[in-house]
């Protein structure tokens, strides 16, 4: 049984998988855990202001999730496509 280049392309596609789901995981977790611990601190500063805060806040989490959205379609782009 002799290894084939198509069998060192899709071991090469797994890794991949894997390393852009990793690390494209790691960004968004810590952006949005930074942003919901300022938020927190924002609205127990200024409670009156906790919707403007929250709203603001689920917004800035949306746009740092596409980054991770991003390497999802990367991974499954390497997993389904190559």
């Amino acid at each position: 049984m002799a290894i084939e280049g198509t069998d060192i392309i899709q071991a090469a596609a797994f890794l991949g998988a894997g390393l852009a789901m990793g690390l494209g995981a790691i960004g968004p977790g810590v952006g949005e855990g930074m942003a919901a611990a300022k938020a927190c601190e924002a609205i127990g500063k200024n409670p009156a202001e906790a919707g403007l805060l929250t709203r603001t806040m689920l917004v800035g989490q949306a746009v740092s999730e596409s980054t991770g959205i991003y390497s999802l379609v990367v991974a499954l782009l390497l997993l389904f496509v190559v």
